[in-house]
Parts: C-alpha cells; sequence; structure tokens
C-alpha cells in the first residue's frame, strides 16, 4: 500500500475533498477497503452539520487540524467516521457513506456477521464495524494512523455521481453526496445527476 495522504490534501474545502476521496482507500488494521460514497457537511449555514452550532467539546476536532477522523454515534448504536476537511479553524468534514472491502474480508465478516461482501460495508455504521473503527478513535490523525487513506494501487478512472444526502431533514436539499457511479457498494438511492 502506498504511504497515507498528507495532510494538504484534507485542507481544501469539504466538498472538493468528498469528491477526492472517491477511489482512495481507507485502512484499520488488517482491514481496508476503496471509498465509494461520502457526504460533504459545512458547518455554518449547514445546519445538517454536528459543527453548525460551534465548539463543543465533541465538535472540536472538526474545527482542529484538517486529515483527523471525527467519529461520532447515531441511534445510540452505529459509529460514523468523517474525516476533517478545511484549514484549521474553519468547520467541515466529509462522512464516508461506503467502501468496497479490499483486504481482511474474513475480519470483516466477523466483526458485522454477514457473509455477502455487497453488504459488508455499504453503509456508514456498517464500514466502521467492518474496520473495526469506534468513538475511541476520534481525533486520530489518518496521516498517521491507526486509521490512515491511501491513494489506489492503480488510478481507474471513476464517474462521480452527485445526489442529496441521505438520512438528514436539516438541509436535506444540498447536492453533497458523491459516489461512484455503477459501483454495487454504494449504500442506496444511488439514482442521480
Amino acid at each position: 500500500m502506498q504511504p497515507p495522504l498528507p495532510r494538504s490534501f484534507y485542507t481544501r474545502g469539504a466538498v472538493q475533498v468528498a469528491r477526492a476521496l472517491l477511489g482512495k482507500v481507507v485502512a484499520h488494521g488488517q482491514t481496508s477497503g476503496t471509498i465509494v460514497e461520502t457526504e460533504a457537511y459545512l458547518g455554518p449555514g449547514d445546519d445538517a452539520s454536528h459543527s453548525a452550532r460551534g465548539i463543543t467539546p465533541r465538535t472540536r476536532v472538526i474545527f482542529g487540524p484538517p486529515g483527523h477522523a471525527y467519529v461520532y454515534l447515531i441511534y445510540g448504536m452505529y459509529e460514523c467516521l468523517n474525516l476533517v476537511a478545511e484549514p484549521e479553524g474553519v468547520p467541515g468534514c466529509v462522512l464516508i457513506r461506503a467502501i468496497e472491502p479490499v483486504s481482511g474480508l474474513d475480519q470483516m465478516r466477523r466483526r458485522r456477521g454477514v457473509a455477502r461482501i455487497e453488504v459488508l460495508a455499504n453503509g456508514p455504521g456498517k464500514l466502521t464495524r467492518a474496520l473495526g473503527i469506534h468513538l475511541r478513535h476520534s481525533g486520530t490523525d489518518v496521516t498517521r494512523g491507526p486509521i490512515t487513506v491511501h491513494p489506489p494501487a492503480r488510478d481507474t478512472p471513476i464517474e462521480i455521481a452527485v445526489s442529496t444526502r441521505i438520512g438528514i431533514t436539516k438541509c436535506a436539499d444540498l447536492p453533497l453526496r458523491f459516489f461512484i457511479r455503477g459501483n454495487p457498494y454504494v449504500s442506496r438511492g444511488s439514482g442521480a445527476s
């Protein structure tokens, strides 16, 4: 695997980073997967973003240096992995919504309790469970580990599709969800422009 992406990759706007993460490989321990779906969250003005209400103990990492993990719990049971984007002090992050499993498939299957590869990590809560990512990883520097993001082994052309974000009620009409068109590992609702 190539070295992790540098911090400069994450210092750009959240939308640009969300698009650029497609096709990259996220790794944790012996497990990894190609990122096939992301959502951008923008901070002020984006009421769906956790950082929209300012700095709190929970969201402090989003306002910190780019290239760190922001992991949070939804519905009291699903952990979600976000990667902090934007320059330090400017809130913005990218939710990793789905990955195509690459390595550690047996370990992913044990963690998830499912056999079909297509459903191992086709959602934000599924992928964190498959990769073994937990709340304690929030704040992790993804340029150093233990969670890292890498360029793919070889560049393959992808077609990026865009839609509104999934599962939110505030700012739900913003076209901030990006995914690899036609990829079978995308979570759901993949019909878009």
